[in-house]
């Protein structure tokens, strides 16, 4: 139905003659982020948990950048002086291109001749993915379905459609992913590094080009998810996103599912939209706000020949990041970077099967659940702060729930929940026995572990829980990583 709510955003759609003062400008503007912000984020994405983001263009040609940076900046790196990475990059394309060869000169080279929408969307239900973010552009404007908008302002063949590939990739992505049971979403970068237009009037930008666009996007397209990137030029007045959102939720095809994120004007983040983001960061401390961790499997988001085998995260952390987001409310949205060739690297694609293997097991615990009033159970010695910030914050999550330093402590057991249920997860398998301290199971609850038939005796001592651990042959282990113990039912927990 339509969010009758947004009714008092509605003059953002429309110019009125009358000139503004400063003062009413501004409180038209918080009024439509008060009810834009007042719209619960739909508990499809709330009870996902896992997607998955892609990074896909013609950064993907060279697929070049210094390791720990990203791959899909490239165009920039090549041509501002300024960034870190400008000198090392600058002389790789020299080297490997000519210093006549300019970024639009990669298109040709942007072939997708080995893109298989239908071996994707495979991978990604196999992962165990609810959800799909496709980068529909990234900053360089490239758009990867037929844009008309981007033509014109670039003043050439600026889509996937008429360039490149010659192929609707957008199109045939959601295709193939809407014959699974995975959500389709796509991202978009608000602002364009070398647009003419945007280089030389950021309004008539807003106006000729990013709004037309994004609702032609939308309206082809009608994605679950809707992740913008690339707002910090400007604040959300000057890109008039809160005009575009009020669309989005009250005439868009998607209004009734459609998430979005938190990046749609400057200063914005963690502070409006449907969910807050981090990014190579260790996420937030709880649920009292949706929220989202992305991040690379390596350290780039595109496809970089220059990361080796030791700069990707194993399976095991990528899995035992994904527990320890969910535990504290979060969802999980874990990069690929495809090949120019339109490829998803064997590397990669592993760690996609390893992941949907646990959660094939274990996803009972994952799916659908909300957070205890404990996230967590740490063992003895001095428990680890996460990082605050939504970029680039420390997190090691093998210390954290495996192997910590010395003297310090580690989650033996994270939580989550649906109901009654409790679901105790350990990175460790437990030696003997499993204390769970403060909780009080009912007096007729079962306890399983995940993947094990048959019950495990447990007993009730004060307020603790405390499960005998069955004897299992490794190679009878039910999965890798962590191991999941479930109490059907709980009476309370004693914090």
């Amino acid at each position: 139905m339509t969010l009758s709510l947004f009714c008092v955003c509605a003059a953002n759609a429309q110019q009125t003659a009358s000139v503004e003062t400063e003062s009413q400008s501004a409180q038209r503007e918080a009024d439509a982020w008060k009810a834009i912000d007042a719209r619960p984020t739909p508990q499809w994405w709330r009870d996902a948990k896992f997607g998955i983001f892609i990074h896909w263009g013609p950064y993907s040609v060279p697929a070049f950048s210094e390791v720990g940076r990203y791959s899909e900046w490239y165009w920039m790196d090549l041509a501002n002086p300024k960034r870190r990475s400008h000198k090392l990059v600058k002389k790789f394309h020299n080297r490997v291109y000519g210093e006549r060869f300019t970024y639009p000169d990669f298109v040709p080279m942007f072939t997708c001749d080995l893109f298989d929408a239908d071996q994707w969307a495979k991978a990604f239900e196999e992962s165990g993915a609810k959800y799909v973010v496709l980068t529909s552009k990234h900053h360089d404007g490239y758009c990867l379905w037929p844009s008309e908008e981007a033509d014109l302002a670039w003043g050439r063949p600026w889509n996937s459609t008429n360039s490149g590939p010659g192929r609707d990739l957008v199109g045939e992505l959601t295709e193939a992913v809407r014959k699974t049971d995975v959500k389709m979403g796509l991202y978009y970068s608000i602002y364009e590094w070398f647009n003419p237009l945007y280089t030389a009037d950021v309004d008539l930008f807003v106006d000729k080009h990013l709004i037309p666009q994004f609702k032609d996007m939308v309206n082809r397209y009608h994605p679950a998810v809707i992740f913008t990137d690339g707002e910090w030029d400007h604040p959300a007045a000057t890109w008039r996103t809160s005009e575009m959102l009020t669309w989005l939720f009250n005439e868009s095809p998607c209004k009734e599912d459609v998430v979005i994120n938190d990046r749609w004007g400057k200063g914005d983040r963690h502070k409006h939209g449907g969910y807050y983001t981090t990014e190579y960061g260790a996420g937030l401390p709880n649920a009292e706000n949706p929220w989202e961790e992305n991040r690379g499997m390596a350290h780039s988001f595109g496809y970089s020949r220059t990361e080796r085998f030791e700069d990707y995260n194993s399976s095991e952390s990528l899995v035992l990041m994904l527990i320890d987001i969910v535990s504290r409310g979060g969802n999980f949205l874990l990069d690929i970077g495809p090949t120019a060739d339109g490829r998803i690297p064997p590397l990669m694609e592993e760690r996609l099967a390893e992941i949907g293997q646990w959660l094939s097991v274990n996803g009972e615990a994952i799916y659908d659940t909300t957070t205890h009033s404990q996230t967590c159970q740490w063992t003895a010695g001095k428990e680890e702060e996460l990082g605050k910030g939504n970029y680039r914050v420390k997190y090691d999550v093998n210390k954290l729930m495996k192997n910590p330093d010395e003297g310090k402590a580690r989650k033996e057991a994270v939580f989550t929940r649906k109901g009654e249920t409790l679901y105790a997860i350990c990175a460790v398998f437990p030696d003997g026995q499993l204390t769970l301290n403060n909780i009080k199971a009912s007096p007729d609850a079962v306890v399983t572990m995940l993947g094990h038939e048959g019950e495990l005796p447990w007993t009730q001592k004060g307020n603790n829980v405390v499960i005998d651990m069955p004897s299992l042959n490794p190679s009878r282990m039910p999965c890798d990583f962590a191991w999941t113990f479930k109490i059907s039912s709980i009476e309370s927990d004693t914090q």
